[in-house]
């Protein structure tokens, strides 16, 4: 399996657990959602908005690439994040449907890349303005991590909530061969 072919099967598994975990969220109340738990980000509504910010947040970095500007134009577009724990939606359904927008753009943009894409490396500041130099195919190895590290906490806290999110393996979406 190629380096392209394994990103475009993580992007994948990004998209189905998002819905899974957004879904399981769901069963829950406004107040149970937005209750302290004692996680990175407080609630499972702010680690599922943190995600977001961090996804908007790099996917801004990605379209400083030459390859990447015009399939992400409607990220850049975006309004920039003003910290790592803003609540960018206080309401889940409306998190739910920027989400789903945001899955469909990496989707597109790992569609839209090539294999040479990969080998580049990107330059881009971090919110300190601190500018780093790094390899493109391992920032976007940090895209999927840092999704998988917080829905991992997420699925923590919805099943001591009492809300099971179901299997999680990505084996589930690796065809037999």
């Amino acid at each position: 399996m190629s380096q392209l072919t394994q990103f475009r099967l993580l992007a994948n598994y990004n998209q189905w657990m998002n819905q899974k975990v957004h879904t399981a969220a769901a069963q829950l109340s406004d107040a149970a959602l937005k209750q302290d738990r004692g996680a990175f980000f407080g609630s499972i509504l702010g680690t599922l908005n943190h995600l977001v910010v961090a996804d908007l947040i790099w996917l801004k970095r990605y379209a400083g690439s030459e390859a990447c500007a015009d399939v992400l134009a409607a990220v850049v577009a975006q309004d920039n994040p003003t910290s790592l724990d803003q609540c960018l939606f206080d309401d889940l359904a409306q998190l739910t449907d920027y989400r789903q927008w945001l899955d469909e753009q990496i989707l597109g943009l790992l569609q839209h890349l090539q294999d040479s894409d990969l080998t580049s490396v990107l330059t881009y500041r971090n919110s300190k303005g601190v500018t780093y130099h790094k390899p493109f195919a391992s920032l976007l190895t940090h895209l999927f991590n840092h999704q998988t590290h917080h829905r991992g906490q997420v699925s923590t806290l919805l099943s001591q909530a009492g809300v099971d999110v179901g299997a999680t393996d990505l084996l589930l979406l690796i065809d037999d061969i």
